[in-house]
């Protein structure tokens, strides 16, 4: 007999939501401390790093980061959505205490390398199960709540940075990022596998004693059929109906993770040339990432009642706009407030991108869209840091430190003007708990 629903349908929702909050917490923690540290690298004389080449270690996470979203979003229509999000985490934890040890920059670098490579497939397949597990009418506020975990991790990594890098340095930031290991364990017996994952695998005990456990039905096996079965995966990706959003998705995240990693690594510093103590500097990192919960949370429900189109244009507009006005702000509080909105406007806008490619793409290809939305966007994540190291070095004036980041939310914005307005509707009943609390 199929299990039934517990009396509380929304436990699952709720417990898979927290479950990829925390662990995306310590994603973005991992990823942000590096922009929080790289005033105190610049000035630590025995690697003897410059704006360019610190730039250049802050993008090596990315590059990692490139690789790992790509491989998730293959190897999750493998091996499944929970194997690769708990390998991701002990991955990058392990990595990061690395940095916190390593001798020399190159070595850091290298660690910052491998510590991508699980932070890029925690991602996508945090998304997936969130998207999975949720109702549609919930869908993108849940997303935006589970991935606002990244901002609150950049968060404590500015918090940490203030009131610890002065005294510990940066090594004991980096070590902290080691963490999770200490609760990999409590991830690995409460993080759910994909239902529908299990099911297409034909693992149907393994998908029954998973539902008993959460209080879900589980979703029918396609009926068996002599014609051809729909494609799955990338091959499902690229055909007619896909191909065209795939690749307009991956062009706005390319133009949303250059913003969100180019002003994460170099905010502080940007305003610490503006003639901010470090601080100073370090809150207005800690304004940002506050902006973009704030922001994301409270509009993307908005996203669910309106459609994600007009929600995501509004958050590029509202990034275009605000850099522009931070070149001629110089009272303090307005520059907070123009902060806040960036926030919102870059690491908000990749937020509701990535809502939005779930709400688009139907649950049999929403994991390889999602991995290769962040993994294509991952050249622009490797753009941000290099692109802001060569234009701290470059001397210009310091107004162009916010035109030069006003430049690509324009362009974003422009892109989302050609992205499809409805999500696809097909396979919508194939998510088990969406069909239950629809």
């Amino acid at each position: 007999m199929r299990p039934q629903p517990t009396r509380n349908p929304r436990r699952p929702e709720l417990l898979v939501t927290g479950l990829c909050f925390a662990v995306i917490v310590f994603d973005g923690y991992d990823l942000i401390v590096y922009g929080a540290s790289v005033p105190a690298l610049l000035q630590y004389e025995p690697w003897g790093l410059t704006p360019a080449m610190a730039g250049v270690i802050g993008s090596y996470a990315l590059v990692g980061m490139l690789v790992g979203a790509l491989l998730a979003g293959a190897l999750t229509d493998v091996v499944g959505r929970r194997r690769v999000m708990l390998t991701g985490v002990g991955w990058f934890s392990a990595a990061m205490m690395g940095c916190a040890l390593a001798p020399d920059a190159t070595w850091f670098g290298i660690f910052r390398l491998l510590a991508g490579l699980g932070l890029g497939g925690v991602m996508p397949t945090a998304v997936a199960l969130t998207a999975e597990y949720s109702a549609p009418s919930r869908r993108s506020f849940n997303n935006a709540l589970m991935f606002s975990g990244y901002s609150v991790g950049g968060i404590l990594a500015a918090v940490l940075a203030m009131a610890l890098l002065p005294v510990w340095g940066f090594r004991f930031l980096f070590a902290l990022g080691a963490v999770p290991l200490l609760i990999l364990p409590l991830l690995v017996r409460y993080v759910p596998e994909s239902l529908v994952f299990l099911v297409a695998k034909g693992r149907l005990e393994e998908a029954e004693r998973t539902a008993a456990r959460l209080g879900v039905p589980v979703p029918e096996a396609p009926p068996a059929t002599a014609e051809p079965q729909p494609k799955r995966g990338p091959a499902a990706l690229f055909t007619r109906r896909h191909a065209l959003p795939a690749v307009l998705f991956a062009v706005v995240s390319f133009f949303g993770l250059l913003l969100v990693y180019g002003l994460n690594t170099w905010l502080p510093q940007i305003m610490r040339s503006a003639g901010y103590p470090l601080s100073s500097s370090l809150l207005f990192l800690l304004v940002m990432n506050l902006g973009a919960v704030i922001g994301s949370v409270l509009f993307s429900p908005l996203g669910d009642r309106f459609g994600m189109k007009p929600i995501t244009l509004l958050s590029f507009l509202a990034a275009a706009a605000s850099m522009s006005l931070l070149s001629i702000a110089t009272a303090a509080p307005l520059m907070y407030l123009l902060v806040a909105i960036a926030g919102f406007g870059t690491i908000g806008a990749q937020i509701l991108v990535l809502g939005y490619v779930a709400q688009h793409f139907p649950v049999e290809v929403r994991a390889t869209a999602l991995g290769w939305t962040l993994g294509i966007g991952r050249f622009g994540a490797i753009t941000g840091p290099l692109f802001g190291g060569l234009l701290l070095d470059s001397g210009v004036g310091i107004e162009w430190n916010f035109y030069a980041f006003a430049i690509p939310a324009a362009l974003a914005t422009a892109v989302v003007l050609l992205l499809p307005g409805k999500a696809t509707q097909a396979s919508e009943q194939a998510a088990p708990v969406e069909a239950r609390t629809a």
